[in-house]
């Protein structure tokens, strides 16, 4: 059933990209403001130079050549006149060759030796027992005294930039990634049994997989999603139907399982740098149907996958045409009731802009507000921050300038990097040396189904809120007015994972800095995903919760831990119960699709999860 036209927008226009992006930005910017010519770059050959780094941007994945440069040349100079480090780096090689020395000479005697070098903890690459045998052992040894000695030469040093640092210190370590012996055939002892075992099948295996990869990097095709992990039956399956449709998102209302369901609703706000359905993979590890089988009436967003014709979305396009109309629909839906708003990742820092600006401008229609693994302050966002500089933003924004937006491979690329070890180098070997096909999984599929970020949209987040941080420096605006967090009254949930490399937890901690409302903070076991991904049964889980109430002092999050003890479990059920004690009480349950001026446009999970 095609939806009314009082329902959708109209077609943006396709306009040339480079009349659309900002190139300068004001103290204070509203995200939708059109900059006025004479922020415009005023150099008339200015297309040429923004053409040449969009071409070389695709060679080198988006990654700043100038970037690189600065930072080498940043540690060179300060190491070059600090004779006191580089006599500790002397000091340091004789130790670590002393320690090889020593562990060779027990190897060849056949005496019992503990490895003077350990590998880090998301080193996957020397889990084979072939490795703790000569030679095998000292050249893992080896590299692994080098990799040492290299992180000791890139640490901090004064007058250095602590960037520049970490910097030098993540490219030395993919460089050395790259002649680890565990990447080569004969240096390794896993690659070798295998190919005895085999005959060689392995490689030949291996090699086909290698052209296949090949094959699709350089022609760009989206792999689709197995037919054993199909949308809309296997995963993303939860029953419902799509309300609402406009160029951006479609908003889904989920079937109730319940007779009863309590009298506020759910809206889910996912992240638009993947497809909403993380939240409703498959049928036991879903959180929107755990959720709506506790009693809620739930909707959630799904972003549309923008293509080169979106160009000119901007961050304010997805809080007005996404967060703001999903909340107008529901009102309209399910009236006279305040809304339970969940974020997560980037969807968690757009619902917690838009919870500002309704508070700033009087407006009460949320019960509550929760932020999964979403950060709303960026000074210590963790190993993505190596990627982040004025040069390097400049570099992706002419790059999106060319083409209309940024892809997902040339993002994936920054989060495999961080570490490459194990997402990189030890899937290659297992890929490519040991014959072994990647057996698909849920999140696997999930992963691989990449989406793409308007241009203006991304450019506005990668500079305003995450390189300049101004949602927590009080310069962020809404509407030509500076939002404050602050200003949030109504109660908040905020959950960070233990081990998130895109959203680390003391980061994701920090909102508790900057509100002054009732405000839970909950610590779960696992990563950005895995650590959301925690239902009830999944074993090994735990959770630690503790309560900030209004207007409390601040207490650090190192302190925090501190005072709060892991509790066993899946950290659903305690959410559930948090979102209870925030409602009003139960009302029979409601069918999507049953309000008049918001039929069933169809069924769940609609068409944008389809776009790739």
């Amino acid at each position: 059933m095609a939806h009314t036209p009082s329902r959708s927008q109209k077609p943006r226009s396709k306009t040339d990209a480079a009349e659309r992006l900002p190139l300068v930005v004001p103290l204070v910017q509203t995200p939708a403001e059109e900059p006025s010519h004479a922020s415009r770059d005023p150099h008339p050959h200015a297309a040429l130079d923004r053409s040449a780094m969009a071409s070389l941007a695709q060679f080198t994945g988006g990654l700043s050549p100038h970037a690189m440069i600065d930072a080498w040349s940043d540690w060179a100079m300060h190491l070059g006149r600090a004779p006191g480090r580089q006599l500790e780096l002397m000091e340091r090689w004789r130790a670590n060759a002393l320690k090889l020395m020593q562990f060779a000479s027990a190897q060849a005697l056949d005496q019992p030796a503990e490895k003077p070098f350990k590998p880090g903890p998301y080193d996957t690459r020397w889990s084979h027992q072939g490795w703790d045998k000569p030679p095998f052992s000292l050249w893992q040894q080896g590299f692994l005294a080098t990799q040492d000695w290299w992180h000791a030469a890139t640490s901090e040093l004064r007058g250095l930039r602590r960037q520049n640092a970490d910097r030098t210190g993540f490219m030395m370590r993919q460089l050395l990634d790259t002649v680890s012996p565990s990447n080569f055939p004969l240096g390794n002892p896993e690659i070798l049994e295998k190919t005895r075992a085999t005959g060689g099948r392995n490689l030949i295996d291996g090699a086909a997989r290698c052209a296949d990869d090949a094959r699709h990097i350089l022609a760009q095709e989206h792999r689709p999603v197995p037919k054993e992990f199909a949308l809309g039956k296997v995963l993303a399956c939860t029953p419902g139907a799509v309300v609402y449709r406009n160029d951006l998102m479609e908003l889904i209302q989920y079937s109730p399982t319940t007779s009863d369901v309590q009298a506020e609703p759910v809206l889910i706000v996912p992240a638009w740098i993947m497809k909403y359905y993380i939240l409703d993979l498959s049928p036991e590890n879903s959180l929107v149907r755990w959720l709506v089988g506790q009693g809620f009436t739930v909707f959630c967003i799904s972003w549309r996958n923008p293509g080169a014709e979106d160009a000119d979305l901007s961050l304010e396009a997805y809080r007005k045409q996404g967060v703001m109309q999903a909340l107008d629909v529901i009102n309209d839906i399910v009236p006279g009731q305040k809304v339970h708003a969940n974020g997560y990742c980037l969807g968690g820092t757009l619902l917690a802009i838009a919870a500002a600006a309704m508070a700033r401008d009087g407006e009460d229609r949320l019960a509550s507000v929760t932020l999964m693994a979403a950060q709303v302050d960026f000074a210590e966002a963790g190993e993505l921050l190596l990627f982040l500089d004025e040069s390097q933003v400049a570099f992706l924004e002419d790059l999106m300038w060319s083409q209309g937006y940024l892809d997902r491979p040339q993002m994936s690329g920054a989060f495999a990097a961080i570490r490459s070890e194990d997402l990189i180098w030890s899937r290659a070997v297992r890929r490519y040396f040991l014959g072994e096909p990647d057996l698909p999984t849920d999140v696997t599929v999930w992963v691989n189904d990449t989406t793409r970020m308007p241009a203006r949209m991304h450019s506005e987040y990668l500079r305003g809120i995450f390189l300049e941080n101004r949602i927590s420096a009080g310069r962020f605006a809404v509407d030509g007015k500076v939002i404050a967090l602050k200003d949030i009254s109504g109660p908040v949930f905020v959950i960070g994972t233990e081990t998130d490399h895109i959203a680390p937890w003391r980061s994701v901690y920090k909102t508790a800095l900057f509100t002054d409302c009732d405000l839970h903070f909950l610590l779960t076991k696992g990563g950005h995903n895995s650590g959301i991904l925690s239902e009830p049964g999944h074993r090994g889980r735990h959770y630690r919760i503790g309560h900030r109430p209004a207007l409390a002092l601040y207490r650090d999050p190192d302190t925090w831990l501190a005072a709060h003890d892991p509790v066993p479990g899946s950290w659903w059920p305690e959410w559930s119960k948090w979102l209870a004690r925030q409602s009003s009480g139960t009302v029979p349950a409601r069918q999507p699709g049953t309000d008049p001026n918001y039929p069933s446009i169809t069924t769940a999970p609609g068409t944008y999860i389809h776009r790739t």
